[in-house]
């Protein structure tokens, strides 16, 4: 009997998801299929009730119900439960329960086009939302200590900061202060909308001075290559765009759900034909 898997938000058309998965279950010979189910807020206590019913095996959560889907699962994973967010569901015998692998498929790219040991880096991350959250809190859980974060209204990075529960040496600091010093960063993370299709043309901070020697991440994926990347890249650091941490996010949620691990460079080929460009 082919096994269902799927993605639930609201809107979810534009997901990239379900080519992206039904391409490698077909590609590894895997009985299974992949659908968008648009869920409205109100449905979604119900809709996760059902999936359970009809034998959904697992399923990804996208904008807006990553937060609100987790009274309505059994298990939480703790990176998942300290992050606040579940973006992968899992059936686990009777039970659903809720992974975050949008951090850690994160920090798998940065692995892939940068390094592998990051503990000795000093980061600063751009923004304090959801995806800023996931990646934070990923980046300690693994060890990375020297981690700031900057953002347009200062309270909600310094509440970030103050919630996280691991060792941290992390300070909230305005944009301005961020532009000033951004000399002192190895790693710089942009996690806000800001730059993304169709407003092509801004950039949150200014990389004047950054150092040539730096990595930028970017984790918008259109256009490929941002006005924050062409800044960073244009001084000489090397820069990454997201879709890598699309791609691994993905391909760690299709692992979980299969026990297979699937083609990540296959994963990010089919994304990037979708798209009709080249990760940089």
């Amino acid at each position: 009997m082919k096994k269902l898997y799927g993605v639930i938000g609201d809107p979810i058309a534009h997901s990239l998801s379900p080519a992206m998965q039904n391409k490698e279950l077909k590609e590894l010979g895997i009985d299974a299929y992949y659908h968008p189910f648009r869920i409205e807020g109100k449905d979604l206590k119900t809709a996760v009730e059902g999936m359970k019913v009809i034998g959904v095996e697992g399923f990804n959560v996208t904008i807006p119900h990553k937060t609100a889907i987790i009274p309505f699962l059994d298990k939480i994973d703790p990176l998942a439960k300290a992050i606040g967010a579940v973006n992968t569901v899992v059936r686990e015998g009777d039970h659903f329960v809720g992974y975050n692998t949008d951090g850690v498929g994160f920090v798998e790219s940065l692995r892939e086009d940068w390094k592998k040991d990051l503990n000795g880096e000093r980061v600063l991350i751009i923004g304090a939302g959801g995806a800023a959250k996931a990646i934070y809190y990923t980046l300690l859980s693994i060890g990375v200590k020297r981690v700031d974060i900057c953002n347009r209204t200062l309270y909600k990075a310094e509440e970030l900061i103050a919630a996280q529960p691991y060792e941290a040496d992390s300070k909230a600091i305005p944009l301005d202060v961020a532009e000033t010093n951004i000399d002192k960063y190895s790693l710089v993370i942009q996690t806000t909308s800001i730059g993304m299709a169709p407003e092509i043309d801004k950039s949150p901070i200014s990389l004047r001075g950054i150092r040539p020697s730096a990595f930028v991440s970017d984790i918008i994926y259109n256009p490929d290559q941002t006005l924050f990347l062409n800044q960073a890249a244009q001084k000489g650091a090397k820069t990454q765009n997201g879709l890598g941490m699309l791609v691994y996010q993905g391909a760690l949620a299709f692992e979980k759900w299969t026990n297979v691990k699937p083609d990540v460079t296959r994963m990010k080929r089919t994304l990037t034909n979708i798209l009709g460009g080249s990760p940089c």
